[in-house]
């Protein structure tokens, strides 16, 4: 199977809409980095065929008929037209292939999330609540070797291989968030952007950090991850948003 033969435009519409309107807001929120980001979500069971961005489109302008399916399983997504790079290829593949719990996987070089990634210590503390959240949450990945072809795309998904863990801090690179649909994954990548501003900001005062105890940490991202409707409800209200400003994302 290759990406010609797997991509019906009309299929698995209210995923493609709902990551187009996560595309739009990305860029609008200036996550993105010019035409160099993905954005994958599995349609499938085992999570080996999934929903991804063209190759090179900026995420401004995609729509939901623009998204292709590639196949983790099948290296003929490669020849298919508008193609995933062989970067995306790599890293999202790879992920998609190993870690089953992550349906959805959205990749960035996102300005506060790559200077966390800069650092020597990457850690993100629990300094307040969209901090806590993350809390025991995140991985860091310490061995950066280039761009993500198939190698460093399966080192990089045996990080992410506890379901605990729902964000990569990719050292020297940006941030790979994980979930269980486009609502989730968009929602997490948000505020962890914001949770790495205000970490990123607080240092530049130079003044000492107030540090939530662990168990108080704990206990906030708990209370945060059963927080009812918070992340469908974000992101419905954003397609509000672009529905009544006559957008096309959803064509």
């Amino acid at each position: 199977m290759n990406v010609s033969a797997a991509h019906n435009r009309t299929d698995h519409r209210q995923e493609r809409i709902d990551l187009a309107a996560a595309f739009r807001w990305a860029a609008r929120l200036n996550l993105h980095e010019a035409v160099a980001n993905h954005f994958s979500l599995s349609i499938n069971d085992d999570g080996s065929r999934f929903l991804m961005n063209p190759n090179q489109m900026h995420f401004s302008r995609i729509r939901a008929s623009d998204l292709i399916v590639v196949d983790a399983n099948d290296a003929a997504t490669l020849s298919g037209p508008d193609a995933p790079d062989p970067t995306a290829w790599g890293l999202h593949g790879e992920l998609h292939r190993h870690c089953k719990h992550a349906r959805c996987a959205m990749h960035v070089h996102s300005i506060f999330a790559t200077v966390l990634a800069a650092l020597a210590d990457s850690r993100l503390p629990p300094i307040d609540q969209n901090c806590a959240t993350f809390f025991n949450r995140h991985v860091i990945d310490d061995s950066y070797g280039g761009l993500a072809f198939e190698d460093e795309g399966e080192r990089c998904a045996a990080l992410l291989s506890d379901p605990r863990h729902k964000v990569m801090i990719m050292g020297n690179h940006g941030v790979m968030v994980i979930g269980d649909g486009v609502a989730d994954t968009f929602n997490r990548l948000f505020y962890f952007e914001r949770a790495a501003e205000t970490y990123i900001r607080a240092l530049q005062t130079g003044q000492k950090l107030r540090v939530l105890p662990d168990d108080v940490a704990e206990k906030t991202a708990r209370e945060l991850e059963t927080y009812p409707d918070q992340a469908d409800r974000h992101l419905s209200e954003l397609k509000e948003i672009l529905d009544a400003e006559g957008a096309d994302y959803a064509e």
